[in-house]
């Protein structure tokens, strides 16, 4: 049986700023996330299995997805926990926001290496992550891939 790739994408809303950047970014902001993840495997070939065909269900792959991201990021403030920004993220925490603190500076291409640790940790054993895709903007993005990361 062939291996297939299936995708499924998600959107969220997050805020961060980029502690010693030089740039724009230095500030709080926030983007539209769009996050594209495809795993990789062979289709359940078993007809008695509810899931016969799939290589996993979309739904299966939503819920560890949203499990794991969506509903943690979407609209929290993310700021590396070992910065002078860890001021700002304890002032935010006090007035009731979504703060998420990180070990590492929040860019699209640490966040996308973080969600890729996320998401293999709940797929199941004959499912692998293939790729994910992060858009920050239209024009935008950061990938990783398996295949570069062996």
């Amino acid at each position: 049986m062939s291996n297939v790739r299936i995708t499924k994408q998600f959107s969220f809303e997050t805020g961060h700023a980029l502690y010693g950047y030089d740039g724009k970014c230095k500030n709080v902001h926030g983007h539209s996330y769009k996050l594209s993840v495809t795993v990789i495997g062979k289709p359940i070939t078993d007809r008695t299995n509810v899931k016969f065909g799939m290589v996993i269900d979309f739904s299966d792959l939503k819920k560890i997805v949203k499990e794991e991201i969506v509903d943690q990021f979407d609209h929290a403030s993310v700021f590396n926990e070992t910065t002078p920004h860890i001021e700002l993220a304890n002032e935010l925490k006090s007035r009731g926001h979504h703060v998420i603190l990180v070990n590492y500076q929040p860019t699209s291409e640490n966040m996308v290496i973080d969600f890729s640790k996320r998401i293999k940790s709940r797929l199941p054993d004959i499912i692998k992550l293939h790729s994910l895709k992060l858009q920050e903007t239209d024009t935008s993005f950061a990938e990783w891939y398996a295949s570069d990361n062996l």
